[in-house]
C-alpha cells in the first residue's frame, strides 16, 4: 500500500474555481488493454449495486409466499437497503479516501457478496431484512470506491469519455436489467438466486480486481476521520430516506412521516455548517461548491426522481393492465437498455463532448426524456407495445444516456485522488436520494389522481372498467410529473453549466490526476 499526502502528489490537479485550461493542449494517449478490463471490472462491481434496487422486486412476490411475512414487511426488504445504502454513503467514500480505494473495492465486493448469499438463504423475513441492510452497508463502501477508481484509471487518457459513457450507460440501465434478470430467475429457478447471483458477479469482480486495480493509495500522513460530520450526515440522510419511504405506505400526514422529514431536513443543515468549522471535513465544501460537480450533483437528484417513473409505473402497466409475466416485462425494457448504452457512447466521446458541451448534452438529453415521459400518457388498457410503449423507452433511453454518461463523468471532475471517494459517493448519495424521494412522491401522485378520479366518475359505484380507467389516470399523473422533473434538470443544465470552451478545459484538466497502472 502507498501512501500520498497531497504535496506528495505534483502532478494531482485540485480545481475550485480557479480551473486552468492549459492542460487542455497537452496530447493523451489512448487507454491500455489493462485499463480497458479494469472498466469491465468496475462496471461488474456497478452492475451489482444498481441493479440490486430492482431484482429483489421482481422476486418479492415468491419470496413473500415462500417466508409467509404480510406487506408491511415486505417494504422493508426494499428500505432497509435504501436506508443503509443512502445514509452510509459518504462515510464509504471517506474511508475509502483514507485507507485506500483499491482495499474499500474489495472489501465492498466480498462483503456485498457475502451478505447476498445470507439473503438467499434466509429461513425468515427477519434474516432477510437483515441481510437486505448489509448489504447497503457494503454497497455504500463499494459504490463510491468503483467511480473514483475508474476515475483514477482513466486519468491522462484519450479515451476518459468512452469509458465514462460505459459507466453511465451501466448505471442508467442497471434497474432495467435487473427487471429482465430478476424475472428469468424468478421465472425459472427460484426468487433465492436474485440474490445469489450477486456471488457470482462479486467473484468475477474480486479475482480480477486483486489482479487488475492500480495501486492502493491512500491519504498520506495520520487519517482523520469527521466522527461529528458523519454522525449528522448519516443521521440526516437517514431520516429524509426513512420519512420519504414512509410516505408511500403512511401517507404525508402521518406524525412520524412529517417528523422524520423535518429533522432530516435539519440534520443536513447542521452537517453543512459543520463542515465549515472542522479540519478535515467528511464531505469538504469545495468539492459541492464548484460548478461543474454541484450541477451534476443536482442533476442526478432531479433526474432520479423521474427516473422511477419509468422502472416502477411502466413496470405496473405492463403486469398489472396489460398481463405481461415478470420475464416478459423484463424484455420489454430492453430497447430503452440499448438506447441508454447508445447514447451514452456518443455523448462519452471526447470530440462530441468539446464541440457541443454537457449544457447542451445534458439540456437537450433531460428534454428527451421528458418527451418520452408524456408519450407514455398515450396507454390504454390494451395498447400495442409497438406504437404504445417502444418509442417512449427508446426517447427517454436516449435521454438517460446522455444524463448519466455527462453527470457521472464530470462528478469527480477537478478533486484530487485522494478525494476522489467522497466526491463519487456525493453523485451517488445524490441519485440515492433521488430514487427514494422519487418512489415516495411519484406513488402518493399515483394513489392521489386515482382516487380523484374515482370520486369524480364512480356515481354510480366503482365498475372493474371503472377502476382500470382510474388505474390508468394515476399513470398519466405519474408520467406528467416525472417530465416535469426532467425538464427541471435541463433547467438546471441550461441555467448552471459552464460554456462549452470551460467545460472541455476542465476534463482537459482533470486528466492530470496522477495514475499508478
Amino acid at each position: 500500500m502507498s501512501d500520498r499526502s497531497p504535496a506528495a502528489a505534483p502532478h494531482t490537479t485540485a480545481l475550485n474555481d480557479e480551473h486552468s485550461p492549459t492542460a487542455s493542449s497537452g496530447h493523451h494517449r489512448g487507454a491500455t488493454r489493462a485499463q480497458w478490463l479494469v472498466l469491465g471490472l468496475i462496471s461488474i462491481a456497478q452492475l451489482m449495486v444498481v441493479l440490486d434496487a430492482t431484482i429483489v422486486n421482481i422476486a418479492l412476490p415468491a419470496a413473500q409466499t415462500d417466508l409467509s411475512f404480510d406487506d408491511a414487511q415486505r417494504q422493508w426488504v426494499v428500505t432497509a437497503y435504501s436506508l443503509a445504502f443512502g445514509s452510509l454513503l459518504l462515510i464509504g467514500g471517506r474511508l475509502n479516501d483514507m485507507f485506500g480505494n483499491k482495499l474499500g473495492f474489495l472489501v465492498g465486493l466480498v462483503g456485498f457478496a457475502a451478505a447476498s448469499a445470507v439473503g438467499g438463504w434466509a429461513p425468515s423475513i427477519e434474516v432477510l431484512i437483515a441481510a437486505r441492510a448489509a448489504q447497503g452497508a457494503f454497497g455504500a463502501l463499494l459504490a463510491p470506491a468503483a467511480l473514483a477508481m475508474l476515475t483514477i484509471t482513466f486519468a491522462g487518457s484519450a479515451d476518459r469519455g468512452k469509458a465514462f459513457g460505459i459507466f453511465g450507460a451501466v448505471a442508467g440501465s442497471g434497474a432495467a436489467i435487473g427487471l429482465l434478470l430478476g424475472g428469468a430467475l424468478t421465472e425459472y429457478l427460484s426468487w433465492r438466486w436474485c440474490l445469489y447471483v450477486n456471488v457470482l458477479f462479486a467473484v468475477i469482480a474480486l479475482v480480477g480486481g486483486l489482479r487488475l486495480l492500480p495501486a492502493n493509495e491512500r491519504e498520506g500522513g495520520r487519517p482523520a476521520f469527521d466522527w461529528a460530520g458523519s454522525i449528522l450526515a448519516v443521521a440526516g440522510i437517514f431520516f429524509v430516506v426513512y420519512g420519504f419511504a414512509r410516505s408511500e405506505t403512511e401517507g404525508w400526514g402521518d406524525t412520524l412521516t412529517v417528523v422524520s422529514l423535518v429533522a432530516g431536513v435539519l440534520l443536513v443543515i447542521g452537517f453543512a455548517v459543520a463542515e465549515r468549522l472542522v479540519a478535515h471535513p467528511l464531505l469538504p465544501m469545495h468539492i459541492l461548491l464548484d460548478r461543474v460537480r454541484g450541477t451534476s450533483y443536482l442533476v442526478m437528484l432531479t433526474s432520479a426522481i423521474g427516473m422511477f417513473a419509468v422502472f416502477l409505473f411502466v413496470t405496473f402497466y405492463v403486469q398489472q393492465v396489460l398481463g405481461y409475466s415478470p420475464i416478459q416485462s423484463g424484455f420489454a425494457f430492453l430497447p430503452m437498455v440499448f438506447a441508454i448504452g447508445i447514447s451514452a457512447q456518443f455523448n462519452g466521446t471526447p470530440a462530441f463532448q468539446t464541440k457541443i458541451g454537457s449544457k447542451m448534452q445534458v439540456g437537450v438529453g433531460s428534454l428527451l426524456a421528458a418527451a418520452g415521459m408524456l408519450l407514455f400518457t398515450g396507454f390504454g388498457l390494451d395498447s400495442s407495445y409497438v406504437t404504445a410503449l417502444l418509442p417512449g423507452l427508446v426517447l427517454t433511453g436516449l435521454g438517460l444516456g446522455c444524463i448519466f454518461a455527462v453527470a457521472m463523468g464530470s462528478s469527480t471532475i477537478g478533486v484530487q485522488a485522494h478525494q476522489a471517494g467522497v466526491a463519487s459517493a456525493t453523485v451517488n448519495t445524490s441519485q440515492q436520494v433521488g430514487g427514494s424521494i422519487g418512489v415516495a412522491l411519484l406513488s402518493s401522485v399515483a394513489a392521489s389522481a386515482a382516487t380523484d378520479y374515482l370520486t369524480t366518475n364512480a356515481a354510480g359505484g366503482v365498475t372493474p372498467a371503472l377502476a382500470a380507467q382510474a388505474q390508468l389516470a394515476s399513470y398519466d399523473a405519474v408520467f406528467v410529473w416525472s417530465a416535469v422533473f426532467f425538464a427541471v434538470t435541463a433547467a438546471l443544465a441550461f441555467a448552471l453549466y459552464p460554456s462549452r470552451s470551460v467545460t472541455a478545459a476542465l476534463a482537459a484538466d482533470n486528466e492530470n490526476v496522477a495514475v499508478h497502472m
